[in-house]
């Protein structure tokens, strides 16, 4: 019994000496490799394109270093063989009830990238957040906020930055947002939106003078945009059904108000830099609206008559 124990031991002692030889190893090979991948400042769109492949490769040997792991750790720590899928079988209900939402996120990574939901570089809204993907991990997403329109706030904080800006604040959302709330993708398939601009104008004031200036400087703007954008807009018509109505030029809608007529500037843009475009446009509306004698209407009250008013002065 003595010599049973000291040959249990020595076993024990063996194997925590593998285990440890084989840990230190898969470590440093996954040093090594993160060094050599280590990220640094894209400055060009093909440096871009490099750097995403050099985040997948780091995915790819996170989840081969995990792999690795367990099955290395496995087979050090069981003799028999044919217990390992009992083994299995038993850790694995275990962790499925302890870790639901751990597995949970796990599968939604993996459809995250088989679906291809959103991958780093993308503009979405997950989980009330809104922003650009910087990294994607196995449990959580890591997105750097970015602020939204007034009429558009929501969420616990506040964003306080009113237009589509980095407030600079990264945001963690486990990937089991996927389940629960929708995944909105600025870039995926069709990376430009269609904005809004709104101009009111008196009754009277010339109204088709006011649509022309709104026309005219809008496609200097955006004329570039549109011919990149006609390919993508051909491509996603393939792909989803998209009315034909859907216009890629801009165009200005009229509204009657109490006040004044609201001109709504519909116009193309890409999905970043959207401020500085309407910033430009904004410049250049204003100076051509004065040159026409065109006034921007404001709430204003006209009295129609008073009361009889007595007053006694001394």
């Amino acid at each position: 019994m003595h010599m049973f124990s000291i040959l249990s031991g020595a076993r024990v002692g063996v194997k925590l000496l593998v285990t440890v030889v084989f840990l230190v190893a898969l470590f440093a090979i996954r040093a090594a490799i993160s060094a050599a991948l280590r990220r640094r400042t894209p400055a060009s769109v093909e440096e871009q394109g490099q750097e995403r492949r050099r985040f997948w490769v780091r995915q790819a040997v996170q989840v081969a270093a995990f792999a690795l792991l367990v099955a290395g750790v496995s087979v050090i720590w069981i003799d028999d063989p044919s217990r390992f899928t009992t083994i299995a079988g038993l850790v694995t209900a275990g962790l499925a009830v302890a870790l639901q939402r751990v597995v949970t996120s796990l599968a939604a990574y993996v459809i995250i990238l088989r679906a291809r939901v959103f991958t780093v570089g993308d503009r979405i809204t997950i989980g009330g957040v809104r922003g650009d993907v910087v990294s994607l991990g196995l449990m959580q997403t890591t997105v750097m906020e970015m602020g939204e329109p007034p009429g558009a706030h929501s969420g616990d904080p506040e964003v306080w930055v009113n237009a589509r800006q980095f407030t600079g604040r990264i945001v963690k959302v486990t990937n089991d947002k996927i389940f629960d709330t929708p995944v909105y993708n600025y870039t995926r398939e069709f990376p430009y939106l269609w904005e809004e601009m709104h101009f009111p104008i008196g009754y009277g004031a010339d109204r088709a003078r006011a649509e022309s200036i709104l026309l005219d400087i809008t496609r200097r703007h955006t004329d570039p945009i549109v011919q990149q954008a006609k390919p993508a807009f051909e491509r996603l018509r393939e792909r989803y059904y998209v009315a034909e109505q859907s216009q890629l030029e801009p165009r200005v809608y009229l509204r009657m108000t109490d006040n004044w007529i609201e001109l709504s500037l519909r116009f193309l843009a890409p999905v970043h830099g959207v401020r500085a475009l309407k910033d430009a446009m904004t410049r250049d509306i204003l100076p051509a609206f004065e040159d026409a004698k065109i006034q921007i209407a404001s709430t204003t009250f006209e009295i129609v008559g008073l009361p009889t008013v007595k007053v006694e002065t001394r």
